[in-house]
């Protein structure tokens, strides 16, 4: 379970007298039906929630107890400092949810991540060994597929999240603290909720549910019996419940669930352009009475967002109907489309409204990311560096409009860790010539001036230094 600490910065009932809303939602008017119970509900959908274990094998280093000894270190120096390397079993524990009779479960990424070995366990305390069928940092969900034979296992239903309204009531089902499956009740307190930190979809389920440490990859289930939200992660002071949890909403689950049934990499639309907030003061300029929407700040020449006719100032309303509030909304909401398929914006631009058609495709990978390790006489040599492309800036979560030769590791006893470079840096300049290609960087090293002149950009921020050869 995901926790964010301050210190640190996720039955139908039917009967007279209820009243309705326009949904077709109704809260009870009398004792009677609020002694109505959750156990017929909890009884269909709990088989289908399991416990998951697993296991991860870590080298860790002993010492010798007279390393720190004052009196040691100075007649034998370092010689206590070196330890031995030995191996510790690490076990974390987890929820999942069948999602296919045949043993196909969801669960987050963060249960399973490197883990040695999974186990998942029934809620009738059968066990199974598991195997992941696919695994995604950017959702933080995972896929993971356990043999049953021919016995077809209890499984939920995915429902249309977006159908989802704040107040429905809702349960939550995991494995808390290990103390075994566990269920609570709450209601959506809230819909399209960021929990920075969690995935790069920021678009969450917020309950009052009870979800705590172990809960992670549990259920979030509706009165109708069917999956509303994988829960993942809550906000805490104390790393416990304190009635702030976050769930991701199915829409998201069934793209990565989607395509680990077809065996394929996961994959998502592009929109080919770069985008921002809209605040007050951009809506009162566009014509917007209220800030809402996500305008356009560049786009990716011959993208999908230039042929459909998108441009610079213009404000993304809506997603196929959908409206779009934020940023990571207007993510979320391409992000859960199918590709090959189509989605239609609806755009302000110079104070009107109009229909615009996406071609959803991937990423390209344009120009060959041409992997290379640098080695030589110069700041760069033991770094791994990369040509960006759309692809690849996806896959390390950055801005899909950035271009260059990006460093993605380098040694920690090489010359580009001692220079201070780190992974991540997107290399801009190299002696005032910049860099497009990793070629036009090699054929730059080959030289050996007396100083080497360099600009990157680090996290938004460009640092420049000069290093003497």
């Amino acid at each position: 379970m995901k926790v964010f600490a301050i210190a640190l910065g996720l039955l139908v009932c039917s009967g007279a007298g209820w009243a309705k809303s326009g949904n077709g939602a109704r809260v009870p008017e009398s004792d009677a039906e609020i002694r109505l119970s959750y156990a017929p509900l909890v009884k269909r959908a709990a088989p289908a929630v399991v416990n998951i274990y697993t296991k991860r094998v870590v080298q860790s280093q002993s010492f010798s107890p007279f390393q720190n000894d004052p009196f040691f270190k100075r007649f034998f120096a370092d010689k206590f400092s070196m330890g031995r390397s030995r191996k510790k079993i690490q076990n974390s524990l987890g929820s999942g949810v069948i999602v296919r009779s045949n043993g196909l479960i969801v669960t987050n990424h963060h249960v399973i991540n490197k883990a040695d070995e999974i186990t998942v366990v029934l809620a009738d305390r059968r066990e199974f060994d598991a195997t992941v069928v696919s695994d995604d940092e950017r959702t933080d969900l995972a896929v993971l597929k356990i043999d049953p034979g021919s016995e077809k296992l209890p499984s939920l239903e995915m429902r249309d999240s977006d159908d989802l309204q704040v107040g429905d009531l809702v349960v939550a089902i995991g494995n808390p603290f290990g103390v075994g499956q566990t269920v609570t009740s709450g209601i959506i307190s809230a819909l399209a909720r960021s929990a920075g930190g969690v995935s790069d979809f920021n678009f969450f389920i917020q309950t009052d549910a009870a979800i705590n440490p172990g809960n992670s990859g549990g259920a979030l289930i509706t009165m109708d019996g069917r999956l509303a939200g994988i829960n993942t992660a809550i906000y805490s002071r104390s790393g416990g419940s304190i009635g702030i949890g976050f769930a991701i909403p199915t829409n998201m689950v069934k793209t990565v669930v989607r395509s680990a049934e077809t065996g394929g990499k996961i994959e998502r639309p592009w929109l080919g352009a770069s985008m921002q907030e809209v605040t007050p003061d951009i809506a009162a300029s566009v014509g917007l009475s209220h800030p809402t929407g996500v305008i356009i700040g560049a786009v990716y020449p011959g993208g999908p967002s230039e042929r459909a006719g998108l441009r610079v100032g213009d404000v993304i309303l809506a997603v196929n109907g959908r409206e779009v509030s934020e940023p990571a909304a207007l993510k979320f909401r391409i992000g859960t489309l199918k590709l090959g398929s189509s989605a239609r914006l609806r755009v302000l631009r110079g104070g009107k409204k109009q229909q615009l058609v996406l071609d959803l495709i991937k990423a390209p990978e344009k120009p060959p990311r041409n992997i290379s390790r640098l080695k030589g006489r110069h700041p760069f040599s033991g770094s791994v560096v990369a040509n960006l492309s759309p692809a690849l800036a996806e896959e390390l979560s950055i801005d899909t409009m950035e271009r260059g030769v990006i460093i993605l590791k380098l040694s920690s006893v090489s010359p580009a860790h001692r220079v201070g470079l780190q992974p991540g840096d997107i290399i801009l300049t190299v002696n005032g010539k910049k860099i497009r290609r990793i070629k036009m960087l090699g054929e730059i090293l080959s030289h050996h001036p007396r100083v080497w002149r360099v600009s990157l950009r680090r996290g938004g921020q460009i640092l420049s230094f000069a290093v003497e050869s």
